[in-house]
């Protein structure tokens, strides 16, 4: 959400998102852990919902011992915007 508002406040509006590109996301996990990529099936899902078939996009998801202020995922996204 965070992230949604971000965009928001930089473009004046989430319709100028011409596509979401990519979004590599870090997961605060145990040395055990190892499905990353389902912790962000959220946010990818959560993409496509707002934007449709324009949030579709490429990722990653990287395991970590810890993040800043103990959050528990970091994520950077990087969209096309149109002018």
């Amino acid at each position: 959400m965070q992230l949604l508002r971000s965009i928001r406040d930089h473009l004046g509006d989430l319709d100028r998102v011409e596509r979401v590109v990519k979004a590599l996301a870090f997961v605060n996990s145990a040395d055990d852990f190892h499905d990353q990529p389902a912790v962000i099936h959220g946010f990818s899902d959560l993409m496509v919902e707002i934007f449709g078939e324009r949030g579709r996009h490429a990722r990653s998801a990287i395991g970590t011992s810890n993040l800043p202020m103990n959050q528990p995922v970091e994520i950077e996204l990087i969209v096309a915007v149109r002018g």
